[in-house]
């Protein structure tokens, strides 16, 4: 059932999820080559945190909060891709109007919490090369597990301006999303109310997250690079930049496609391209990040070679 009777309205009660495509033969090389990068990105993310865990000398501020950005990786990539692939299968594919704004919250939720997570993360590096006498003081546990439980509430309370503003909104008409999963922008479009106060509220939210944590990674490296020059030795430029470069190309990544999304003009980017970059920040950059951080983390390999070794050994 779409819709019911409420009064003078038809109020929508499911939603159809258009997807990314309706030409069955790209649907099914789609679906295969998006089956294979959530395989890696379960797998990935999971070895990730596993790692770390298991891992003694792993057990730093720096890896802390590289388990947690593997966490919403996974937790990011699992809010959309199960239901792409599904749209990839069925003609009509449909979602609940609840679903739909469980479905937004968690993707803005694990979205949002990464920005503040690549923000620690930066700060974590600042202090480890600018005030390494300090750092393990500047960087106990409770000031990481502080930095964390403001990354999963700075997440919580920008998803509940997104789910808050969705369920405020009424829907007495169209019910087709022109996009393969509930975004907000296209929900807007569909709904039948004023959505003056709606969209600016989200906008402001979201604009805020980006911004926050756009200032404090680029303050971080700010001193960090100023750091960075005014060591003597070659080596220790190298070494200490070394331990930039995974994060740096992280943040680039990320930031670089939400940029796109909820900072460019909307009419300077059709539909169809809005929904190519969506999928690069849901399904792809999840896939990654462990390969990011695991292909040129020196550490990483490390205690991976190990762990291997002692599986094969005992």
């Amino acid at each position: 059932m779409d819709s019911l009777v409420d009064g003078n309205h038809t109020t929508v009660t499911e939603f159809i999820l258009l997807g990314l495509t309706h030409d069955p033969v790209l649907r099914v090389i789609l679906f295969i080559i998006i089956l294979g990068i959530y395989l890696v990105t379960v797998s990935g993310n999971l070895c990730t945190i596993l790692l770390i865990r298991v891992s003694t000398q792993l057990h730093h501020p720096m890896y802390f909060f590289l388990s947690h950005l593997a966490f919403a990786d996974l937790g990011f990539s699992s809010s959309v891709t199960p239901n792409m692939l599904i749209n990839f299968l069925v003609e009509r594919n449909t979602i609940s109007y609840l679903g739909c704004g469980i479905q937004l919250g968690s993707v803005v939720f694990f979205g949002s919490s990464e920005c503040f997570l690549l923000a620690a993360m930066a700060y974590d590096r600042f202090m480890a090369i600018c005030n390494p006498l300090l750092y393990s003081t500047k960087m106990s546990t409770r000031v990481c597990v502080r930095l964390l439980m403001v990354s999963y509430a700075g997440g919580f309370l920008n998803s509940c301006s997104f789910t808050s503003c969705f369920y405020s909104l009424l829907f007495c008409g169209p019910n087709k999303v022109n996009h393969f999963f509930c975004d907000f922008a296209p929900l807007v479009q569909l709904s039948c109310t004023d959505v003056s106060v709606p969209e600016v509220i989200p906008s402001w939210s979201s604009g805020f997250v980006i911004v926050s944590t756009v200032m404090i990674i680029a303050i971080s490296y700010v001193y960090i690079l100023i750091t960075i020059l005014k060591m003597r030795s070659t080596e220790g430029r190298q070494k200490a930049f070394s331990t930039c470069t995974s994060h740096l190309t992280a943040v680039t990544l990320y930031y670089g496609t939400i940029t796109f999304i909820y900072v460019m003009p909307k009419s300077s980017f059709s539909t169809d391209q809005n929904k190519v970059i969506s999928v690069l920040y849901t399904v792809v950059i999840p896939m990654l990040n462990p390969l990011i951080y695991s292909l040129r983390n020196k550490e990483m390999k490390g205690a991976l070679k190990r762990q291997i070794g002692r599986k094969i050994c005992s």
